[in-house]
Formats: structure tokens, sequence, C-alpha cells
């Protein structure tokens, strides 16, 4: 992979004239290198999975799952991180390392989703950690998450496992670190989300690295006019539109999305990436009280691992035809266990996983999306 500093490499297109700023938004290379998109899964749960007993197999035998995906075509890893959970000892710093560093060792680059919360944060629910809720000045509390935001960075760096992404909040729809509303409060909203960049773009200067700046709201239906509203309040210095997209509680399209894509790279002048997507391989699931969340498909794609890797491997070649980023399975790995997460002993997402809970957690054609002949557009600039 290409590292470069996003930051740099903005002020240089604003200058540019309209032949080189085409070439240089391309993410692809044509020069005879290997075409630049990140094919991402989100394994935030792997650690607690194999603690709980969770084997991950392929022909019968188990396989550490990091080097797993990244053998059938991974190339990014994401971790989600919580501020102070008083209910898990997972998806918290020291677990995130771990994280990062099997991922590392599996030879995959690494994006960190800062969730600025003690617990899930997503549209409806973005709440405010234990440990700042008393703080009532908008301005102190933006110094607590730019501090925190920098802190964590400089811890990772110091123990050389610095993401190549950073995701300032999970799902933004209704902006940060709420007091039970769920909606954008932009003046709020701004310098918040504002203060967590500052934090990215003053670790990546003091440190000499590059991490990109992913913000991220949930929906392609939801993405223009947050980011229109965003933009209006000066919340431009980022570099990448991340988006969840599942078809389930989306009315847009396989084909809707890519050409989205190039509509939102046109008109904000980003990356995009979908860092959220699945769907489901069977609508059976195992016996437990923690029941499917994914059990609505769409049209022409049935819920066999066929149809998952069918519907995974035409998202991809979508965005990879309008020239997305990449793109990041959610939860590919979390599969039953004895053990019981947030809501329910087991699994929510067995059914989405790419791991057969009926015969022992063997992997399924659904990881071939990963490692798929993918067609790339050619060069628009010669």
């Amino acid at each position: 992979m290409i590292n470069f500093n996003k930051n740099v490499l903005s002020r240089v297109i604003r200058v540019a004239t309209v032949g080189v700023l085409l070439m240089l938004a391309f993410p692809y290379q044509t020069n005879g290198q290997e075409p630049r998109f990140y094919f991402g899964v989100d394994l935030s749960y792997v650690n607690e999975m194999e603690d709980c007993g969770a084997v991950y197999r392929e022909n019968g035998e188990p396989q550490d799952p990091f080097e797993l995906f990244s053998n059938h075509g991974a190339t990014l890893v994401r971790a989600r991180l919580w501020h102070n959970p008083d209910w898990t000892d997972y998806s918290i710093l020291e677990d995130v390392k771990k994280t990062l560093s099997r991922a590392k060792a599996a030879g995959m680059a690494t994006l960190l989703d800062f969730h600025y919360s003690d617990n899930w944060a997503d549209p409806g629910r973005q709440e405010i950690p234990t440990a700042w809720e008393d703080i009532e000045d908008d301005g102190e509390l933006s110094g607590a998450l730019y501090q925190y935001t920098y802190d964590v960075l400089s811890e990772l760096h110091a123990e050389d496992l610095t993401p190549e992404f950073v995701q300032v909040g999970n799902e933004i729809n209704s902006g940060l670190l709420k007091r039970g509303r769920v909606e954008p409060e932009w003046e709020r909203d701004s310098q918040l989300i504002n203060a967590g960049i500052q934090a990215v773009r003053d670790f990546s200067t003091e440190t000499d690295t590059a991490p990109q700046i992913i913000l991220h709201v949930a929906q392609p239906q939801n993405v223009e006019w947050w980011f229109t509203e965003a933009e209006a309040v000066g919340i431009t210095d980022f570099d990448v539109i991340g988006m969840s997209y599942y078809p389930q509680w989306s009315p847009y399209k396989i084909e809707q999305v890519g050409t989205f894509v190039g509509e939102l790279r046109e008109r904000f002048g980003k990356e995009v990436m979908v860092v959220e997507a699945a769907y489901g391989w069977t609508r059976e699931a195992v016996n437990e009280t923690a029941n499917n969340i994914l059990n609505q498909g769409i049209r022409g794609y049935p819920f066999t691992p066929e149809g998952q890797r069918q519907f995974m491997t035409e998202l991809t070649q979508a965005l990879i035809t309008n020239r997305a980023l990449g793109i990041v399975y959610w939860e590919p790995a979390w599969v039953s266990t004895e053990c019981s997460t947030r809501w329910g002993q087991g699994s929510h997402w067995e059914n989405a996983t790419f791991f057969d809970f009926n015969n022992e957690n063997e992997v399924h054609e659904g990881i071939e999306f990963l490692s798929h002949d993918y067609v790339y557009p050619e060069a628009d600039v010669q």
C-alpha cells in the first residue's frame, strides 16, 4: 500500500489544474502496480469470541482468524474502541492493542473506530462517557475529547500500532456525546468533531505519521444531507466519507450505492469508503437468547453462502467501478458461543458471518468476495 499525507494532498488539489486534480483524486494506480482498494473486515469481536471458546476452521483445521482473513484477501482490519465500559473487558484500549497487533502481524492495515462512549454508538445512541458527563461547558468537553484522542493515538504509536485510518466517531448522524437528543446540534457538534479531527492532525504532525481521518454516517440516504450541513459549519478537514450500508435499512440498491459514491467524490472532493456492510447466508439461528438481527434480504440475493458472496461481490464491484477507497465487512467472525454479549447469550450475527455454525464454524464461500477477480477502471488521464 502507498501511504501519503491526505491533508497535504487536499491542499495540492485545491490549487491544481483540472487534469492534475483528476490524476491525483483517483485512488487507483495504472502504472503496473496493483490498484489501491481496501478489502476490510471488522474483527472487534474475535478476541472475545476466542476467549469464549470459539474455534474458526478451514478444511476442518483450526485457524488463526486474522491469518485466515489475510490469506483470503483482506487488507484492512477495523476495531472499535469504547471509552471506559463497566460491562465488558473488550473493545477497551488493551483489547484494541491486541487486535491491531494481530492484524499487523498478519500483514493488514488497520482502522481505529472511536465510539466516544462507554457503550455502542449509533444514529440513535451517542451517550456521553460517564467520565465526562459532569462537564457542562462545550469547550471543556471538546478539550477532553481532543486529549483522549491524542493520548490514545500516542499510546498506540509508542507500541508501533499507529492505525492507517481513524474514525472520529461511529455512525454520527446525530452528532457526538449527546445528552438525550438524537439529532445534530451543529454549533456544538462541529466543535466536538473538529476537536477530534485536530487531535489526529496534531498527532500526525508530531509523530510524522499520516492516518487518514474518516467521518462515518449510517446509511447512504443520510450521507449527502449530513455532509452538506457539516460542511456549512466548518467540518471540512477530514479525508474519507465513511458510510454504513445495510440493505435491510436502506432503500438504495447496489447500483445506486455505486453511482452515489461517484457523486459524493465529485461533490465533496473526498474519498469514500463503506466502513460497514453485511448480508446473511442463512435465516437459521443457533438456539440461544441472542436472536439474529440481520434477517431481511433483497430480491435476487438468497440467504445462502452463495447469495451472500454474490451480494458482497457485486457491491464491491460497484464501489470499485466508481472509485471508492474500500469496503469493510462488519463482524464476519461474531460467531455464537456459550458467552453472553451485550443483549443475550450467543451471537446476534451468526447468520451473517463467514462461518457455518452447523459445521463447527467451517469457513464458507461468503469469504470469497475478498479475493474475487474484480475489474478496475482504467485511468481517465494519460
